[in-house]
């Protein structure tokens, strides 16, 4: 009846209006216009954009135009650190522990030398810290921490559990931000890395202090991840890392740099 078919048609026009709120177009179009012409966002605005992506309240056409557009233009240290301020509001945190824990973001897995990041965590843990490794398989034919903890006997977390004195836990992206995970996967889509596969390795997800040890394998991130560390202040070392790994190559003695308090020391 008539009732009915206005019912149907005020739900549509609804959703329509929502679609349509909840769109990147506009952010698309600012960064979209290839490496000379796309324009930067801010911080609050990049936070937004990367927020929708993370909620999945877009489409997926939109969230592969935001990966690729990204991917040509480059982040700026404002945007990602917009994009650690949304994933910071999503994130399943880990509770904090007695003392500063060593975040080591494992993603890259390695494909020429041993996967080194197990052994680092375990050092640590036996120094008496709390160690928090977390990650994703990126890559099928690389050896994961994850696999390596696993035959150690440290399994992958199921739920988000605090950390004590001398402990290794590994916890999964998706345990931590499930939308963080989607945006990880696009690759194996459009066969491309997205802003998701930096900012994984400089967030930090536990509730109290923490050290993030951050690792970079092109010498530009060198710049644009320390700078990210700076405006957000964040406890954070960085280096150049084995195979991406966050673990200092054994044949060479890399650079490394330390942030506190928004300050870099070269160590």
């Amino acid at each position: 009846g008539p009732d009915c078919r206005l019912k149907l048609i005020t739900a549509s026009y609804l959703h329509s209006r929502t679609i349509a709120a909840m769109s990147i177009s506009h952010y698309l179009k600012e960064i979209g216009r290839g490496k000379d012409g796309a324009r930067a966002l801010s911080r609050s605005q990049s936070a937004d954009l990367l927020g929708q992506v993370l909620d999945g309240t877009i489409s997926d056409l939109e969230v592969g135009g935001f990966c690729i557009a990204m991917r040509i233009k480059g982040e700026t240290p404002d945007e990602m650190a917009g994009f650690i301020d949304a994933v910071d509001q999503r994130i399943q945190h880990v509770p904090a522990s007695d003392s500063a824990t060593v975040v080591l973001p494992s993603y890259n897995g390695a494909r020429k030398l041993p996967v080194l990041t197990p052994l680092l965590a375990l050092l640590l843990a036996r120094e008496g810290l709390p160690v928090l490794v977390h990650g994703t398989a990126t890559e099928s034919r690389r050896v994961t921490s994850a696999a390596v903890l696993a035959l150690l006997g440290v399994a992958a977390d199921s739920e988000v559990q605090p950390l004590q004195a001398g402990q290794v836990r590994f916890v999964p992206t998706w345990l931590l931000c499930p939308g963080l995970q989607r945006l990880l996967e696009v690759r194996q889509v459009i066969g491309l890395r997205n802003s998701a596969h930096s900012l994984v390795k400089l967030m930090n997800p536990c509730d109290g202090d923490a050290l993030v040890v951050g690792s970079y394998t092109h010498p530009e991130y060198l710049l644009a991840m320390g700078a990210t560390f700076e405006l957000t202040e964040q406890r954070a070392m960085l280096l150049r890392g084995t195979e991406g790994e966050p673990v200092a190559d054994p044949r060479r003695l890399p650079q490394i740099d330390v942030f506190l308090r928004g300050q870099r020391h070269c160590v």
